[in-house]
């Protein structure tokens, strides 16, 4: 892969697409009981593409592991990611606020590999750059499974 990547070239490699399918089952989507899944998506040792999830989170907030220089465990981190599980009408699907100054203000989420983190929605996927803006990149759907 060649950097900088494009957050759809991102999606497309087959551990992050999987990853991404397995973060949102396991956040039990749907009208209520959801959790938050999330993760960071590194280059490793092999400058090959890997993720490394972090703990479990709860019906919407998910607490980021520290991440100093935007490395986690001597790994540079390209991208950053979440799901937004619960559909009820009380949830946001798209990035909240919350969720932009996140990205935004993270001075630790600057790296020169880092693309943004991507939110998964039960209809589509989103990209907050760095700067705090927000893209659709891609329907859920396409995701594997």
């Amino acid at each position: 892969m060649k950097f900088p990547v494009k957050p759809l070239d991102l999606l497309r490699e087959p551990e992050v697409r999987e990853t991404l399918s397995e973060a949102w089952k396991e956040s039990q989507p749907g009208l209520t009981g959801g959790h938050e899944e999330g993760g960071f998506i590194v280059l490793d040792e092999n400058d090959k593409l890997s993720v490394r999830r972090w703990p479990k989170g709860e019906s919407n907030l998910i607490r980021v592991p520290d991440h100093p220089g935007c490395e986690t465990g001597g790994l540079p981190i390209v991208a950053t990611f979440h799901t937004h599980p619960n559909t009820g009408a009380d949830f946001l699907q798209e990035p909240g606020e919350t969720d932009k100054r996140g990205v935004r203000d993270d001075v630790n989420l600057k790296g020169p590999l880092y693309i943004g983190e991507f939110v998964i929605a039960d209809e589509m996927v989103y990209l907050i750059t760095p700067g705090g803006a927000v893209r659709e990149i891609d329907a859920r759907a396409e995701l594997p499974g």
